[in-house]
């Protein structure tokens, strides 16, 4: 059989598309009014767990971007054992293998690299907006994922992962099967760290602990479900 993904968007259960962009119409848990002008993030190594045992890892990467409902959509068309699967699981970003620098043409030409004094490789995700800061003033913020890297040392740079694997759950997969990964954005700014965009809205990615922070805040922002 073949697999198909949806990936949805939500801000605390309420849909949020495209046509939500470019207005101040949430509010994060911190309190500060915040709009959507851009949001896409990659995925890769999905993998199955069937309950006979079988593992199939289906390498690859998918770059799901906001403005391009085609991107929202995608079907995995090798062909899948049917039948009950344990787990299913993807990778937000890449992992440290898969995380090499300038390797992806898709992914160049949609400007999606690190910068080589970053140390390369690939944006796990772009969030960027605007919210109304402490001052009463509209801002920029930039919330963007990549690889940690300490910068201490510019000749010797030292690396933390920070990719994490979606749990999707387990499905029964027959031939309409649709996963539908559902991404709260509100997530990324309230669970375990609360985010203060007055202290921290932008340069995040050569700021380690920022990247850290994202990633713990990643973990509870992805749920799965099966429809057929």
């Amino acid at each position: 059989g073949q697999i198909r993904f949806k990936f949805s968007h939500n801000w605390d259960e309420v849909a949020v598309s495209q046509s939500d962009f470019s207005s101040l119409k949430f509010t994060n848990a911190n309190g500060e009014k915040i709009s959507i002008e851009r949001l896409r993030y990659l995925i890769s190594k999905i993998t199955l767990t069937h309950e006979n045992g079988q593992t199939t890892i289906l390498d690859g990467h998918h770059l799901i971007d906001l403005e391009n409902p085609e991107s929202l959509r995608f079907t995995i068309t090798e062909n899948i054992l049917l039948g009950r699967y344990m787990k299913a699981s993807m990778i937000f970003g890449f992992d440290e293998k898969d995380n090499q620098d300038g390797v992806y043409q898709d992914l160049n030409v949609a400007s999606w690299n690190v910068p080589g004094m970053l140390g390369g490789g690939y944006h796990y995700m772009q969030f960027d907006g605007k919210f109304i800061d402490q001052a009463g003033d509209t801002s920029n913020f930039n919330y963007h994922a990549i690889r940690a890297v300490n910068r201490t040392d510019p000749e010797n740079l030292i690396f933390q992962e920070t990719f994490f694997e979606i749990d999707l759950g387990g499905l029964n997969l027959n031939n309409q099967t649709e996963i539908e990964v559902k991404m709260n954005i509100a997530e990324w700014f309230k669970n375990p760290n609360l985010w203060n965009l007055n202290q921290i809205s932008t340069m995040m990615m050569p700021n380690f602990d920022a990247q850290v922070k994202i990633s713990q805040n990643g973990r509870s922002v992805f749920s799965g479900q099966t429809n057929d």
